[in-house]
């Protein structure tokens, strides 16, 4: 540990990668999303026990999203010189306590605030990441870096929603919950032995904020991930419904399904960071065309469970893209406030997300399945053709 700390200096660019840290926050990334994605693979027993409506329990995402997306911000005002390795191992116990309050919830309120609770966890280490990276890495390695933290996402997507669809038709979707807890012990042991410390150089405030914001590739980048995000959110928080309406599936077909989508989801980070690497604006906008692509392909064909299942593989892969190639066209973005952009992607990322879920939640009780799928498509697509347009003319520009 004391090698690794005296790796990190605050010219990173000059210093050792201090991988093993990069990995430490990894591990935070896999407890967050791994207890994030749980309801959307135990929404319908979820309903059922807690006496609610699909749509009422999708909220479950919604009230993680809202606390994310002020939270991050908050964290960051307030934060000041403090220890960010504190903060971060601080944000491993909030986890712990949100797991451990969901599967003990006796109704869908205290659901709800248990999510909150995770969403604050969430909300300020999506904020803090980046920042961490740039300092934690030399400059031309961020890109791999970023990679690797966001690597903890995609093997929860390969793990969280067909393992919890399997686990919680095992045991109950209760026990699952307490498992994710013990994610949560385990990526805090692991990033007390590794992570270094890491004062603040400089304390963020609201000037730094707007500095970011008005920056025209940061606002195209936002505005963006807004429209890819809510897309995306709102059609996979509801895909399970979805999946045994309209193709029929089965829970271990189900299951299937969302297995498929983590793995493709994987080399989809994979493939998003090396585009990305290159060039953040084509990688942010393929993998939201491929993204529209696959929901139109479910509406016209989603009756057929093999094309269904195809589809699903797909759209893991654009999706296991996207977070890694936002972050780093963010971080090139505003590379002199790293901290406050990073808190207005996270406030994006919560915002998208929770009004995702919001309508999906209005548009599958008011109308069905299909029409959440719907949604997806067309914001999927308008987020890639202003990713395209603006953001590769901001990257010709640069060259």
């Amino acid at each position: 540990m004391s090698h690794t700390a005296s790796a990190v200096t605050d010219d990173p660019g000059s210093s050792p990668a201090a991988w093993w840290a990069v990995i430490s926050l990894a591990l935070g990334a896999f407890g967050l999303v791994t207890a994030e994605f749980l309801p959307i693979s135990l929404l319908t027993p979820m309903a059922s026990e807690l006496n609610a409506s699909n749509g009422a329990v999708g909220q479950a995402i919604t009230a993680t999203a809202v606390v994310a997306a002020f939270a991050g911000p908050l964290v960051v005002l307030c934060s000041g010189r403090l220890d960010r390795r504190m903060i971060i191992c601080g944000l491993m116990i909030v986890l712990l306590l949100s797991c451990v309050l969901s599967a003990w919830a006796p109704n869908i309120s205290v659901l709800l605030i248990a999510r909150g609770l995770l969403g604050f966890s969430l909300g300020s280490f999506w904020a803090m990441m980046t920042p961490l990276a740039l300092r934690l890495v030399p400059s031309d390695k961020v890109p791999k870096a970023i990679s690797i933290i966001l690597m903890g996402i995609s093997l929860a997507t390969v793990f969280a929603a067909p393992l919890g669809a399997f686990l919680g038709e095992l045991w109950g979707w209760r026990p699952t919950f307490l498992a994710a807890s013990g994610i949560a012990i385990v990526a805090l042991a692991i990033q007390m032995l590794t992570l270094p410390k890491l004062p603040a150089n400089v304390a963020p405030n609201l000037a730094s904020f707007k500095a970011a914001l008005t920056r025209r590739a940061v606002a195209i980048g936002l505005t963006a991930g807004l429209l890819i995000i809510s897309g995306h959110f709102a059609a996979l928080t509801f895909i399970r419904p979805f999946l045994e309406e309209v193709p029929r599936m089965d829970v271990p077909t189900v299951s299937l399904a969302l297995l498929a989508f983590g793995v493709s989801g994987f080399f989809g980070n994979l493939a998003g960071g090396a585009v990305a690497a290159r060039s953040p604006a084509w990688a942010v906008s393929s993998c939201a065309f491929l993204i529209s692509t696959v929901a139109l392909a479910l509406i016209l064909f989603g009756k057929q469970a093999d094309v269904a299942l195809l589809a699903i593989a797909l759209w893991g892969f654009a999706f296991g893209a996207f977070p890694v190639s936002i972050s780093i066209w963010n971080a090139r973005a505003a590379t002199d406030h790293a901290e406050s952009a990073g808190a207005l992607l996270s406030m994006t990322f919560q915002v998208a997300i929770a009004a995702g879920a919001i309508l999906g939640g209005l548009l599958i009780d008011s109308f069905n399945t299909l029409a959440v799928i719907i949604y997806a498509a067309m914001a999927a697509g308008a987020g890639a053709a202003l990713m395209l347009v603006q953001g590769r003319a901001i990257e010709r520009r640069r060259t």
